[in-house]
């Protein structure tokens, strides 16, 4: 479980609202040990309603191809998914909100967080974040060919997997970066 969620590079947050409408929002996430964390702006209408303790599922998948089968019906993915289950908690310590940052930097680009400026006191008094432990969670997989009816296998249509991986695209400076800036070496690895 620990290997998807360090994968995933996006999770999804499920909640029942104040209101009572349910609700699934999209965010990153880091891991540190077995707790997840969650971060972002204090007016964040997720993180505020996460914060009393209300309870929460966190999804992160990995696709890793599309199972093409020789009926629709039997079309799929295989992925690799894990959703935790429980409330988060408020990280008030400013010490332990800049490991979990770091934690979050550090999943999405290795490398990155001894290249950018910490974070200031005012910009951690303007972030909120939350931390869930990992102690109730599932996981499911997907893996193989497609699984076609017997009546199905002589039909003349191509059935596989057609692979799918997330890569790396060339860097593009942002307008504002100095001529002559160079691109740090973990961007091209």
């Amino acid at each position: 479980m620990h290997a998807i969620l360090d994968e995933a590079l996006i999770c999804h947050v499920a909640y029942v609202a104040a209101e009572g409408h349910p609700v699934v929002l999209p965010t990153i996430h880091g891991r540190i040990d077995d707790r997840l964390f969650l971060h972002g702006s204090v007016a964040s209408a997720m993180l505020r309603a996460l914060r009393p303790g209300v309870e929460c599922c966190v999804a992160a998948t990995v696709i890793d191809g599309l199972v093409l089968a020789r009926s629709a019906f039997h079309h799929s993915m295989n992925y690799r998914s894990v959703v935790v289950f429980g409330t988060a908690t408020e990280v008030d310590d400013d010490d332990e909100k800049i490991a979990a940052m770091r934690a979050m930097t550090e999943r999405l680009m290795p490398g990155r967080w001894a290249d950018a400026r910490p974070p200031a006191p005012r910009e951690l008094a303007q972030t909120t974040v939350l931390t869930m432990p990992i102690t109730e969670a599932s996981a499911k997989i997907r893996t193989g060919p497609p699984i076609d009816d017997a009546e199905d296998l002589e039909l003349p249509v191509w059935a596989g997997v057609l692979p799918l991986r997330v890569e790396r695209g060339v860097p593009e400076p942002d307008p504002d970066l100095p001529a002559g800036r160079t691109v740090p070496p973990y961007l091209m690895s």
